[in-house]
This record gives structure tokens, C-alpha cells and sequence, in this order.
């Protein structure tokens, strides 16, 4: 099902705008809409918010395994613009896109910059054909990721945190690998009991996340219906008071 970003922002407009809440999050009124777009698997999708703080990580990953062929097959979630954003907003030699979906970013990436080395992690690992050499391809979750402390130059974490389970262990996760650079993009949308897609977590407005983000110093917009986030290192939160606990003196 590949449904153009411009019709779905439209779609989402008329549901989450227009029509009165007690209807939006109406189980029997929004039924026939969600069956029209994924049949048989309906059931799983409107139960998902009630059932999914309570699955294991590996339940978790075997619910998105099962829905795979009922997601949005479009290339990227994201916007021209947005996607401009993050290729102008590079800083060091590697770059990591956790949650990378099919591998849209992570391919322009490895083009634009051959002299980096970009790693693209997601819970299902991507299937690329002809990837170049400079791109390194995975499995993962946010919630853990398998690198030492700031690995990457560069973090980008784009439509993802709407996702995840434990969002303040995933912040915490993206912090932790990033050396210099953080991105994080997630789409302005309202929350209801029943919605197309699989999000945990809302951001109606770009105060929303950047409660979430506690940085007072960190730049956050929206761009075409996506709220865009970005910080460096030197400005995340208790990096500063941690880097100079490290660097205190023994005394003795």
C-alpha cells in the first residue's frame, strides 16, 4: 500500500481536525475505515495502544514482523524538506539512522558522502540491493543500542520516538552513542484511541517534544507537517555536569 506523504497528511487533517473526538475514538464508527486499509489485520492494528506497553521486546518486534505487509510501503515517511534538513545537517565522519525503515536516508546518505561511513539500524534490517560500501546495514532497537558511548558523529532518529516504547530509555539510548550531533524528526499529530498507524506517543505542537527532550537550548521547528529537533552534544542535558564529574581531580 504506497499512499503519497501529501494524501496521508490530508487524511490525517480530516480525521484528527474534523471529526468530533467522541467519533474519532469511536471503535465502531472508525472500523470500517481501518478495515478498507488492512483487511484481515484490523483487529491487530485497533488493539495496538491498549496491548503494546505491555508486550516484551521481543514480542514487540514479532507485532511489527506480523503488520509488515500492511505499513505504508512508500519509501520514507518524511518530507523533501525535511529530508534537505538532515543531508544539510552532517557533522563528522560516521552517521547513524536508527530506525531506518526501508533505507531511503541511509542510501542518500552513502551517496552524498562516499567518505563516511553511515550505518543504518532498524528492528527488521532493511533488504538493499547494490548498498555501497561506505553503508553498514542492521538490526536493533533504539531502546538498545549495541554501540559503545559516542560512537557516531551523528545521530538521526527520524519518525521513531512516536514509536517506541520507553521513550525517556530511547532519548537516553540516542544521547548516549552521539558524539557531536543529534536529529530527531517525528510528525506533528494529534493522539486518539484509534489511528493508522502504529504510534505510541503524539507531538501535536513542537513544545510537545521538547518537553519530552527537556533541552531549552536545542533547536526544534516544523517543517511540512514534521516537527524537526536537533541538539549537539555539548548541550545535552547532564553531558556537561557528567564530563566535569569525569574531570575532577583526585584529591589525596
Amino acid at each position: 500500500m504506497a499512499l503519497k506523504r501529501d494524501f496521508t497528511r490530508y487524511l490525517n487533517f480530516i480525521f484528527d481536525d474534523i471529526v468530533p473526538p467522541f467519533l474519532r475514538d469511536n471503535k465502531y464508527f472508525m472500523w470500517p475505515f481501518f478495515y478498507s486499509l488492512f483487511g484481515s489485520k484490523t483487529r491487530h492494528f485497533m488493539e495496538f495502544k491498549k496491548i503494546a506497553p505491555h508486550l516484551s521486546g521481543e514480542q514487540f518486534r514479532d507485532y511489527y514482523v506480523l503488520l509488515a505487509d500492511k505499513h505504508l510501503q512508500r519509501k520514507t515517511d518524511l518530507n523533501g524538506k525535511t529530508i534537505e534538513y538532515i543531508l544539510n545537517g552532517i557533522s563528522g565522519d560516521t552517521v547513524l539512522d536508527i530506525a531506518c525503515g526501508r533505507g531511503y536516508i541511509v542510501g542518500m546518505l552513502a551517496e552524498k558522502f562516499p567518505g563516511k561511513t553511515i550505518y543504518g539500524i532498524d528492528i527488521v534490517s532493511p533488504q538493499m540491493e547494490g548498498k555501497p560500501d561506505n553503508l553498514v546495514i542492521g538490526s536493533g532497537n533504539v531502546e538498545k543500542i549495541d554501540y559503545p558511548d559516542g560512537f557516531f558523529d551523528t545521530v538521526i532518529c527520524a519518525h521513531t520516538l512516536e514509536h517506541v516504547q520507553d521513550i525517556g530509555k530511547a532519548i537516553g539510548e540516542l544521547r548516549r552513542v552521539c558524539r557531536k550531533k543529534l536529529i530527531i524528526v517525528v510528525p506533528m499529530q494529534r493522539e486518539y484511541k484509534y489511528t493508522f498507524d502504529l504510534h505510541l506517543h503524539f507531538f501535536p505542537y513542537p513544545e510537545s517534544l521538547k518537553r519530552a527532550l527537556k533541552n531549552p537550548e536545542a533547536e526544534c521547528r516544523v517543517i511540512d507537517g514534521d516537527i524537526v529537533y536537533a541538539e549537539t552534544a555539548g548541550n545535552f542535558p547532564g553531558r556537561a555536569k557528567q564530563q566535569s564529574a569525569n574531570s575532577e581531580p583526585v584529591s589525596g
